[in-house]
């Protein structure tokens, strides 16, 4: 099935992802745009994958809260920490193009929200 295929490659391309984090939240000088860059990334794979798995059909975009509201309209349950992911947002655009200036990420707190939520895609998905 295409949705499962797809759903695995965003699932793994989500894991390389959680790696650069990892990588990168132990490392001071690498600053907080590009953390959070990663996380966003990461987070909006996660949900595309499981999306995709479902056959739900999304449009390109960057937007996590959009991707949340479609699982929500799908019936399908929410990652962990839900209420907060849409905070990665500026990460992916307006952050990486240095359009606005976003510091202190809790870099500990961040690398277990990416596990979380790659291990809700990974229990989804199966």
């Amino acid at each position: 099935m295409v949705e499962s295929s797809v759903a695995r490659l965003l699932l793994e391309s989500a894991r390389q992802d959680e790696n650069a984090v990892a990588a990168l939240c132990s490392a001071s000088d690498i600053g907080d745009a590009i953390v959070g860059f990663h996380v966003q990334q990461d987070v909006e794979k996660a949900l595309k994958a499981v999306l995709s798995s479902n056959a739900i059909v999304f449009r390109r975009t960057h937007d996590i809260a959009e991707l949340l509201d479609l699982l929500a309209d799908s019936g399908l349950p929410p990652p962990p920490e839900a209420e907060t992911l849409d905070e990665f947002n500026p990460y992916a655009v307006e952050a990486r193009y240095g359009l606005v200036n976003l510091s202190g990420l809790d870099r500990q707190k961040i690398r277990m929200t990416v596990k979380l939520v790659l291990a809700w895609a990974n229990e989804r998905i199966g």
